[in-house]
C-alpha cells in the first residue's frame, strides 16, 4: 500500500500538470477543445474541494461572488464599469499561483473594471495589487511612513518575487523593501 505522503504528492503533481493544460488557450481542433473542457471540469472539482485546495478554494469563491455582484455597469451607484471577466480570471490564476505560506488577500472591485487584492496588517501597513485585463500588476504599499509603488508582469503561473517580498514584508511585521519607482 503506498504511503499517504507519496500518494498526496502524486495527486498534486498530476493536478499541477492538468491545471497547466486547463489554462492553455491554444486548442484549435474540436477534440482539443473537448479535452480542455474536460480538464477544466476536473480542475474545477479539485478546487472546490476544501481538503485538496484549502483556503484558496474559499478565496476563489469569494472572488467569483464579488464578480457576480459587480457584473453590471454602475454597480457602485456612480457609473463604475462592470468587473472585467479577464481580470477575474487573472486574479484566480494569481490566487492559484500563490505560495501556500502566503496569507490570502481581501478582494475589492475597482471602478475601472479591475480587481484590487489587498493585504492589510493595520491602517499603516498594507500592500495593494491591482489586477486588470493585461499581465501588468500595479502594486503599492504603505509601511508606516515608508511607501512605494511599482508594476510587475504576471505570466499566469509565477508571481514576481518583488510582489511576494512586498506582501511578506507587510504581513510579517518586517519592512516591505520592494523596488520603488
Amino acid at each position: 500500500m503506498p504511503d499517504p505522503l507519496s500518494a498526496t504528492l502524486g495527486i498534486w503533481l498530476g493536478y499541477a500538470t492538468v491545471q497547466g493544460y486547463a489554462r492553455d488557450r491554444s486548442a484549435v481542433s474540436s477534440e482539443a477543445r473537448v479535452l480542455r473542457d474536460a480538464i477544466n471540469g476536473v480542475v474545477g472539482l479539485a478546487e472546490r474541494s476544501q481538503s485538496l485546495f484549502g483556503a484558496k478554494a474559499d478565496a476563489i469563491s469569494q472572488l467569483r461572488a464579488l464578480a457576480n455582484e459587480c457584473i453590471e455597469a454602475g454597480w457602485d451607484g456612480y457609473g463604475a464599469y462592470p468587473l472585467e471577466w479577464t481580470a477575474v480570471c487573472l486574479a484566480e490564476e494569481f490566487i492559484r499561483a500563490m505560495p501556500d505560506d502566503l496569507p490570502l488577500p481581501e478582494f475589492s472591485p475597482e471602478p475601472d473594471g479591475s480587481i484590487s487584492l489587498d493585504w492589510i496588517q493595520s491602517r499603516n501597513r498594507m500592500f495593494s495589487l491591482s489586477v486588470g485585463v493585461t499581465n501588468r500588476l500595479a502594486y503599492a504599499w504603505l509601511d508606516g511612513s515608508d511607501k512605494g509603488h511599482g508594476v510587475a508582469r504576471f505570466d499566469g503561473e509565477r508571481i514576481p518575487p518583488r510582489v511576494i517580498e512586498g506582501i511578506t514584508g507587510i504581513m510579517s511585521h518586517g519592512t516591505a523593501t520592494v523596488g520603488t519607482l
